[in-house]
């Protein structure tokens, strides 16, 4: 059973608002407690790492979170900061 997960505005979980048929169908996000997508700060995001290296749909959400900036929590397997330095690489 999916469950679709619902967080605060400013820091939508990654399978929110989406739409039928896209990728964030198979996200395994979606069917996962949110609160680990969005650690506080100081607070590991391994768990979050972990549900994301084993997503079929990884690398879309990666994609998607680099072509959105001022995106919270882990995307892709990737905290916004590891993100920032992969957009800054030559």
């Amino acid at each position: 059973m999916t469950t679709t997960v619902q967080v605060g505005a400013s820091a939508p979980a990654p399978a929110a608002g989406r739409r039928l048929g896209t990728w964030e169908d198979d996200a395994l996000c979606a069917q996962t407690d949110p609160e680990a997508f969005f650690p506080e700060t100081g607070q590991s995001s391994r768990q979050a790492k972990q549900i994301c290296a084993a997503c079929p749909v990884r690398t879309e959400c990666l994609d998607y979170a680099l072509a959105h900036r001022g995106l919270t929590g882990v995307w892709g397997g990737l905290s916004p900061h590891e993100r920032a330095q992969l957009r800054n690489q030559p």
